[in-house]
């Protein structure tokens, strides 16, 4: 049951607002967290979790389909996708994380109000008819997929949170934008049997990854029953009871029995009262705030997706945290967005953090680059996956990385530690000098702060 009044509310129950909530709890604030649909918001309930189910299930599917190269034998039975039961394992991970989500609120006494939150204009959350009185308000309510083509989603037309969910697998779909949803969407369909068509609009998919890593990607996606179309035009859409046919400038048609949009999402702000509560906006939708994560409103914080920067769950959540922190009085550090990392989980996956190359050299630096191969050492080799490279871009004068980039197996673990050695203030040179175990994928890591340092070994 609400209260009338708490020292924090958090509006929005997602990987930024749980987590804020917590971190209220651990500083002594009496906490209420605000949530209109499910605890864990989409991200757990709908989108990253889901996702990384089904994408996960990808991976044993191909993995089982290539076992008779370590001797594993199926007794001539050819492996099959039985749909319906991977969909059973991605709902039972959805409830047991968003049920951890659930325990956490408990264990930290945090009350969770049922209904749709909104800041009022003395800084109070209004939840239905309900004023509740809240020294800090912490807004954390996500994004919005917003359709293209005159479109609506629906039955055929798909938004990421509806292509995930899919109960079964169709025989062929297209997927719109290939940055990193559209690339999980397509590499997991692809590997699972469907026949995909990627289409972006941009020269490159993963658009804002650096180029050579875009590639190496796209190679291997390419091999996964997928056909990417990068530089598309499509022009127009037809829905079907039963499908959907494309239209492309040239004219040219093709008909799916799905269409999933995954380019381009707005801020969830719709309802949140921002007008009469005085919060200001900026001209993208997203609301301003300072590096305290500070909306224009005393007392009102806003992080994740509806802020700017990368909309990214692990942003949002360390963001919740330096909102509350500052609201308790304590010392906050501004995040660095350039050191937070991307990553993506399609095959290979994707990671990366910084400058790409090309950005590093417009904007003047000494560039010196380091690259390898996954399959330079021998972790790769023995695991039966050597796709991919690690790429590190740096600064020759003082021995700063200014970005890291890899496309492989574990890439998105193995991201961390330069991010790690970025923000402790250590270059590559100190990587290179680091040990590391052998035989792991992280050696390629070494091997790639030893290229970019002039002393490869394994290359």
């Amino acid at each position: 049951m609400a209260e009338s009044s708490y020292d924090c509310i958090v509006i929005g129950s997602g990987p930024g607002g749980y987590v804020a909530a917590i971190r209220a709890a651990q500083v002594g604030m009496k906490t209420a967290i605000v949530e209109k649909d499910k605890l864990g918001g989409r991200c757990l309930n709908y989108a990253c979790i889901p996702a990384k189910a089904v994408l996960r299930a990808a991976d044993v599917f191909s993995e089982v389909k290539d076992a008779g190269e370590f001797g594993i034998q199926l007794n001539g039975a050819e492996p099959t996708v039985d749909f319906e039961a991977t969909s059973k394992h991605r709902d039972k991970v959805v409830k047991t994380l968003t049920g951890g989500v659930g325990s956490l609120m408990k264990g930290n006494k945090i009350d969770v109000i049922e209904g749709l939150g909104a800041v009022t204009s003395d800084g109070n959350v209004r939840v239905g008819d309900d004023e509740i009185e809240a020294k800090t308000v912490i807004l954390a309510t996500g994004s919005v997929a917003r359709p293209l083509l005159g479109l609506e989603f629906g039955e055929r037309v798909l938004d990421t949170e509806r292509a995930w969910a899919l109960r079964e697998l169709p025989q062929r779909m297209a997927v719109i934008g290939a940055g990193a949803s559209g690339s999980e969407i397509a590499s997991a369909y692809g590997r699972l049997g469907v026949e995909v068509t990627l289409l972006e609009a941009l020269p490159q998919i993963l658009p804002l990854e650096d180029e050579e890593i875009a590639k190496a990607a796209a190679r291997e996606i390419r091999k996964q029953n997928v056909k990417i179309v990068t530089e598309a035009n499509v022009e127009s859409a037809e829905v079907s009871d039963d499908g959907v046919e494309l239209k492309h400038a040239d004219g040219e048609t093709e008909r799916f029995d799905y269409l999933a949009i995954a380019a381009g999402r707005g801020p969830d702000v719709e309802g949140l009262g921002l007008d009469d509560a005085g919060v200001k906006v900026g001209e993208n939708g997203r609301i301003e705030i300072d590096g305290r994560m500070r909306t224009s409103v005393d007392g009102v914080y806003a992080i994740g997706d509806i802020v700017h920067g990368p909309a990214l769950a692990h942003k949002a959540s360390d963001e919740g945290v330096i909102a509350v922190e500052d609201a308790a009085g304590m010392e906050t550090h501004a995040l660095d967005y350039d050191a937070i990392p991307a990553a993506t989980f399609c095959h290979p996956q994707v990671a990366s953090f910084g400058m790409t190359e090309k950005q590093a050299r417009d904007a003047g630096y000494d560039v010196v680059i380091g690259k390898v191969p996954m399959g330079a050492v021998g972790a790769p080799t023995v695991y039966g996956d050597r796709t991919g490279m690690i790429k590190i871009v740096g600064d020759k004068r003082y021995g700063e990385i200014l970005g890291a980039h890899m496309a492989g197996a574990r890439a998105t673990d193995l991201i961390s530690e330069l991010v790690a050695v970025h923000e402790l203030e250590g270059g590559f040179a100190e990587v290179a000098r680091i040990v590391h175990p052998h035989p792991t994928f992280s050696e390629a890591t070494l091997e790639a702060a030893r290229s970019t340092d002039g002393w490869l070994i394994h290359g």
